[in-house]
């Protein structure tokens, strides 16, 4: 026997077997912009900790013209 999957929304548990097939499907597509939304929060660092570095070597080599 599978247990059924319980869903809080604003604060109300649901149980997925009484959800419309309609709430299932903004259920999921809510999941995968949650996933996009963390995949680039991830890129948006990933992007800052590049530009970061080109500033240092920017600053270096503007120490070294000195």
């Amino acid at each position: 026997m599978t247990e059924d999957k319980k869903v809080i929304i604003d604060d109300v548990e649901y149980l997925e077997s009484e959800l419309s097939d309609d709430a299932k499907i903004l259920i999921n597509h809510l999941a995968r912009m949650d996933g996009k939304v963390n995949a680039a929060k991830f890129n948006l660092i990933e992007i800052q900790r590049g530009r970061d570095a080109f500033f240092a070597d920017l600053k270096a080599e503007l120490e070294r013209d000195d």
